[in-house]
């Protein structure tokens, strides 16, 4: 478990499927993230989360709010699956939409950060998205994560014509990490 001031990042529980289904069926949640999620393909992430973690000791963990214990999304890293992110660290999250604005993704993707130096040996952390997606990069950038235009690249997992295939790529070296 990882506790910021105002969030906890803990393993993923069976009651988490509901209320994170209800977040990724949100077409304005996930309109840069690809279509809405069903209740089975949520399920199913989550399992992969809970197969992850057990095999690396990580995942984009169940985010909760600490003054109320509601589950507001995921944050964490997860051994990247794909071009630029194969076998680094990538960190991402995922937030309710009316938990937008006030400061959790930018809180949660420093505890995560924080836990990541501290615990696994990668001098970097590399982060991606949809190259329109403005609020996590600006997150990425409050992070103190530099945009890497050299490892730009489309997502293998969309269609050609899909308007979210191409993807940007941020970093954070363990080196920038430990002077900010």
């Amino acid at each position: 478990m990882i506790a910021t001031e105002r969030l906890v990042m803990r393993s993923w529980r069976d009651e988490d499927v509901a209320p994170f289904q209800t977040i990724c069926s949100d077409p304005e949640v996930m309109a840069t993230l690809g279509p809405p999620l069903d209740m089975e393909a949520t399920a199913a992430r989550i399992a992969w989360m809970r197969g992850h973690e057990a095999e690396h000791g990580h995942c984009f963990w169940a985010l909760e709010r600490r003054e109320d214990a509601r589950l507001v999304g995921w944050c964490g890293v997860i051994r990247g699956d794909m071009a630029p992110v194969v076998d680094k660290v990538e960190i991402g999250w995922r937030l309710a939409r009316d938990c937008w604005g006030v400061g959790f993704a930018s809180e949660a993707a420093r505890g995560a950060a924080a836990w990541s130096f501290a615990n696994l040996p990668d001098d970097e952390i590399r982060a991606i998205t949809w190259r329109g997606n403005v609020r996590s990069r600006a997150v990425m950038e409050r992070l103190g994560m530099q945009y890497r235009p050299k490892f730009d690249f489309d997502h293998p997992g969309l269609a050609a014509a899909d308007p979210l295939r191409p993807h940007v790529t941020y970093s954070l070296s363990r080196s920038t990490w430990k002077t900010a």
